[in-house]
């Protein structure tokens, strides 16, 4: 059976086969970069954006109600932890900067972000890979015995590979990378009641065995916490191909494994991350094995269902469980929304969904039909999304005067630190361009934000005039290095322009040009209504002129461009243009 998931589970395996290539710093983006400040470097001095998806305007909120997916854009992997009433979530981020996002909530439904698990240089070496490489799921663990929390994962650049940081408070930040000695991606840690701590992970099928394409093995190691290695020898393959290896199944990946009423449950994803994405799960009486697929599997997908359904959530799988308030489980998960061209454009996001595990199984509600966007609220629990800190859901608005000393944490670079080409000023946000433009796959100075919504409008005021052809500011909207749009101001002689280009495949085109005339301000407009994007400037933040009509955004999906991101809207300069008017 062709899936559509095969490209983006071929393009997993090849980076996974890349782990230990090390890859060098560039110290051409270090932290000295600021300190060779261009005396013409763009100040962004607003940016806003506003969702206006159809899904949320009907479908209503009411007081005992709250939206799924819980986080909205591109923050796939989900996995869960908790320490009493605490609860933390941390998603993969590949090639962003910082890595690993965090948040915290005491009650399953308000989540606020508290920063990123590698916030550090020395902790991420992300500099010169592809955007699709860097950090791959995380898995954070609390572990009782020794009041400790763990956050594992793969990273596939700087020669990292598998690694670990921990620390005894997530808000107080993590401790140093510790690079571990094993194969595979997608490691997990276990920690049973008797003190004694594992690994479970993916990994290739031993050498000589592989019996097909996307043919993936479950190990497992026993880890010794005195010294943050797993222990050598101790390396046994749990689950061979997935859950019946005679109908081949493929990528068997994301392992978590959990202990309840005495015995060991192993949940994994299996079928791809694409359309025929799904949670499985398997018992044992050991954390060693043997263990045993449920009859029932998979437990969690989307796959059976109509192409063509309305509201259409699809790609679900890679689950997290945690027992929640009150000792009801719940589920996260990533899935995607499609737009009106069935295209992936924000990407993989965080789901929730209510688990009854009163048997001897967890049921996911409501896993094996078509999602809906409303979850009942927990009793109790008061829905204050988007309000007091907490992270918004549903179609909101985020503004950013830049008035305070530090950047929103919804803010991100790719592969390059924000704060080495980043100040917050009185007049607001300056961006130092760097001599590379958003074409190359190094740092590049771009300040980005996500896309949350099919359907949106953000805009940015730069107060900002290019000194000469090579300089240029304005937003990009992104989905990687070769399909991009770059929508912003540049000089031809003595005269502005404003230009939009689009490239794809990493072909560039120029789709319009407009010779301008303003005098402080220009204010930068992307309007996407699904897979109808438009750009459009003013020079007095009232009257709107489009550029370029009506363009499509399907090369700022994953179908067109490949990969594991969603769009990223960024606010960028550079010295090194390469646009003509």
């Amino acid at each position: 059976m062709k899936h559509k998931n095969k490209p983006i589970t071929s393009l997993k395996r090849l980076f996974a086969s890349l782990l230990f290539i090390a890859l060098p710093l560039s110290g051409a983006y270090s932290q000295d970069s600021k300190k060779k400040e261009s005396r013409n470097a763009p100040v962004f001095t607003q940016f806003s954006y506003k969702g206006n998806d159809a899904i949320y305007e009907k479908n209503p909120l009411q007081p005992n109600e709250f939206y799924s997916p819980i986080l909205q854009g591109c923050y796939p992997d989900p996995s869960i932890t908790h320490k009493g009433k605490d609860y933390y979530l941390v998603n993969s981020s590949f090639a962003m900067t910082p890595g690993v996002p965090i948040f915290h909530s005491t009650d399953m439904v308000n989540w606020k972000q508290i920063g990123h698990v590698l916030d550090k240089p020395s902790q991420l070496k992300v500099e010169k890979s592809g955007i699709s490489q860097g950090i791959y799921a995380p898995d954070i663990k609390y572990n009782p015995y020794n009041d400790t929390f763990y956050m594992i994962t793969t990273q596939i650049a700087g020669g990292m590979g598998n690694m670990m940081v921990k620390t005894k408070d997530p808000a107080k930040g993590w401790g140093d990378a510790i690079k571990l000695q094993f194969d595979g991606i997608d490691p997990s840690l276990f920690f049973d009641d008797n003190g004694k701590a594992y690994v479970v992970h993916n990994d290739a099928p031993p050498a000589g065995t592989e019996l097909y394409n996307g043919h993936r093995v479950i190990k497992l190691w026993e880890y010794d916490l005195a010294t943050d290695k797993v222990i050598a020898g101790t390396d046994k393959i749990l689950v061979n191909g997935g859950t019946d290896i005679n109908q081949k199944p493929i990528w068997i990946e994301g392992p978590h494994m959990y202990k309840k009423d005495g015995r060991y449950f192993l949940m994994c994803a299996e079928g791809g991350t694409g359309d025929w994405h799904s949670e499985v799960i398997f018992s044992s009486d050991s954390p060693t094995g043997p263990f045993v697929p449920a009859k029932n599997n998979p437990i969690l997908t989307q796959r059976y269902f109509a192409k063509d359904r309305k509201d259409k959530v699809d790609w679900a799988g890679h689950a997290d469980l945690v027992e929640g308030p009150g000792g009801k489980y719940y589920a996260v998960f990533l899935a995607v929304r499609p737009n009106n061209k069935d295209r992936v454009n924000t990407g993989r996001e965080t789901f929730m969904v209510p688990v009854d595990w009163s048997g001897e199984f967890p049921v996911f509600e409501n896993g094996l039909v078509p999602l809906k966007p409303k979850l009942k609220m927990p009793e109790g629990v008061t829905n204050q999304t988007g309000k007091n800190g907490f992270f918004p859901n549903g179609n909101f608005t985020f503004q950013d005067q830049f008035k305070t000393n530090v950047l929103d944490l919804k803010w991100i670079g790719i592969r390059g630190w924000r704060e080495s080409f980043t100040t917050l000023t009185k007049q607001g946000l300056k961006i130092i361009p760097f001599d590379t433009n958003i074409q190359a796959a190094v740092p590049t100075s771009t300040l980005f934000y996500r896309q949350q919504h099919a359907s949106f409008k953000a805009e940015t005021a730069l107060n900002y005039k290019p000194g000469s052809e090579k300089e240029l500011a304005g937003l990009v909207c992104y989905q990687n290095e070769k399909y991009n749009y770059v929508f912003g101001v540049t000089k031809k002689g003595s005269e502005y322009y404003v230009v939009l280009e689009r490239t794809e495949k990493g072909i560039s085109e120029l789709v319009s040009t407009e010779k301008i005339k303003y005098k402080k301000d220009l204010h930068l407009q992307v309007i996407a209504q699904g897979d109808d994007y438009m750009f459009n400037y003013s020079v007095d933040g009232v009257n709107y002129k489009n550029v370029g009509g009506t363009v499509s955004g399907d090369i700022l999906s994953t179908d067109v461009a490949g990969g594991f991101t969603g769009s990223l809207i960024g606010l960028y300069a550079t010295s090194g243009n390469d646009i003509k008017p």
